[in-house]
């Protein structure tokens, strides 16, 4: 009975998070780790780790292909605070579908990202500080007077996570003149857009500027 519980604390061991991390990190670095949470409040900030990948690369989706809509492409790039492009910045983005719903998930994989919906994406920055989404253009929600928009947060490896202005469309009947005013310049940069349509896909460009006007924002920011 003793080798049996010796034998059982060993495999306990070997296959603790600690060392699952460790290996999935040849591949997905960070995966068994969830980074603090940073400019707060922030509800349903978790949902950034449920689902994530174990691999990313620097295009991705957030719409499957064929979803209902127009085909639309979201690209940006990242940048410290002295505008230098850093790579390796995780990028998390999540929007409505065409008709401003979030569809719900066919696999839960978590409460938090229950609420954020089935069109969901997550990309990695590239060596120039590069991302890209394809996804379709979201609608603005049903009855209310909130403009078309795609949420993004970003996850700093070993640092924080932390949201950041949405991709807003300027080009929005219900983006008003003073709506657009509260968003220049703010959490993560400016997230207003003009979307430009080209070749039947509309075109937008969300740059993001690491920490800026994030509370809280921590010294071991890539962003410094």
């Amino acid at each position: 009975m003793r080798r049996l519980l010796v034998l059982e604390f060993a495999c306990l061991l070997v296959f603790s998070p600690l060392s699952m991390a460790q290996d999935a990190g040849r591949t997905a670095p960070q995966r068994m780790v969830r980074e603090p949470v940073v400019g707060l409040p922030c509800e349903g900030c978790e949902a950034v780790f449920e689902g994530m990948p174990r691999s990313l690369r620097s295009q991705a989706r957030i719409a499957p292909a064929g979803t209902p809509g127009q085909e639309m492409t979201v690209t940006g790039r990242v940048l410290a605070r002295d505008g230098t492009p850093r790579s390796g910045i995780v990028i998390y983005a999540y929007q409505t579908d065409s008709l401003g719903v979030y569809p719900r998930p066919k696999t839960s994989h978590g409460r938090a990202s229950d609420r954020h919906g089935a069109l969901r994406g997550w990309a990695l920055t590239d060596a120039d500080g590069r991302y890209r989404f394809d996804t379709i253009r979201p609608g603005s929600y049903p009855s209310r007077d909130t403009p078309e928009h795609i949420h993004l947060h970003v996850i700093e490896r070993g640092c924080a996570t932390y949201y950041v202005d949405d991709v807003m469309f300027t080009d929005d009947p219900l983006a008003t003149p003073a709506l657009l005013r509260t968003h220049r310049g703010g959490r993560g940069g400016n997230g207003l857009v003009t979307p430009v349509r080209a070749n039947d896909r509309w075109q937008a460009v969300r740059d993001i500027r690491l920490g800026a006007a994030i509370p809280g924002y921590p010294a071991c920011g890539a962003g410094r």
